[in-house]
């Protein structure tokens, strides 16, 4: 009688992502709350160096991996080098969470080629070309991990569904993106699935006061539109469900479903 132990199963990868914008706000309750559900989070930031610092201390604490980068996602070499930069440091990457933004005002009043084309590099062809390096990176690593698979969730904006003119450059590029999420699923798929989700009125503004800001929190059918950790939950769904993509996930309260002539923050 054999008294060899069974062969244990080889420890399962944790899985590896990398949240853009994730030094404050929206971002870093995202990656907080990934990491409290397990994956290594890549802290990317473009001016928050010791905010970012801060997040990746709070994720390190959670999951035991973490990292910051840095990149200026209107720069296009930037862009290109950041996920290689994600994976020479932390071994592989599984996720890709667009949460950066460009979010400055303008109007059709305004409007100009050079505003267009800022909120456009940062908010739309940075999340492309972060989706294109994740999925030659999955295609590379089909040889050894013929089964592994790759998902990017691009954050948008419950105004597309309900529109208004402020914040024209922002909107431009937001409804780029949200075109794109149909595309890239097509074209990236079966390797990587590709899911939006879209906030309503989630973190108030030097624009607002505290109370504007609850107020208009509460316009909508539900009697409150999202709060930060619902859009984490949501993104953390999304990543971990296997059969979504090519869609966008509304988090808003219901707010699409209301008509608003303004943006929030200018009413």
């Amino acid at each position: 009688m054999s008294s060899a132990l069974p062969a244990q199963a080889p420890a399962p990868t944790v899985p590896t992502v990398l949240v853009t914008g994730a030094a404050r706000r929206l971002g870093r309750e995202i990656a907080l709350a990934l990491a409290g559900a397990g994956w290594r989070v890549a802290v990317h930031y473009r001016d928050s160096e010791e905010d970012a610092i801060k997040t990746v201390a709070a994720c390190a604490i959670l999951t035991g991996g973490a990292a910051v980068f840095h990149a200026d996602l209107g720069d296009e070499t930037a862009v290109r080098a950041l996920l290689p930069r994600v994976i020479e440091s932390m071994g592989h990457v599984d996720a890709v969470v667009n949460s950066a933004s460009t979010f400055e005002h303008d109007s059709c009043a305004s409007f100009s080629f050079g505003a267009m084309e800022k909120h456009l590099r940062s908010n739309t062809g940075a999340a492309i070309l972060l989706a294109q390096a994740l999925h030659s990176h999955i295609a590379a690593r089909q040889p050894e991990s013929p089964t592994a698979r790759g998902v990017v969730v691009n954050l948008l904006d419950q105004k597309l569904w309900n529109q208004n003119p402020d914040f024209f450059s922002y909107t431009l590029s937001k409804a780029a993106l949200e075109a794109a999420n149909t595309m890239l699923a097509m074209a990236l798929s079966p390797l990587l699935r590709v899911v939006g989700v879209a906030p309503g009125l989630t973190l108030t503004s030097h624009l607002l006061s505290d109370a504007q800001f609850e107020a208009l929190h509460k316009l909508s059918p539900l009697g409150r539109s999202s709060t930060a950790q619902d859009v984490a939950s949501t993104v953390l769904f999304a990543l971990q469900n296997q059969s979504i993509t090519g869609t966008t996930l509304l988090v808003d309260g219901g707010q699409h479903l209301m008509r608003f002539e303004r943006d929030f923050s200018l009413m």
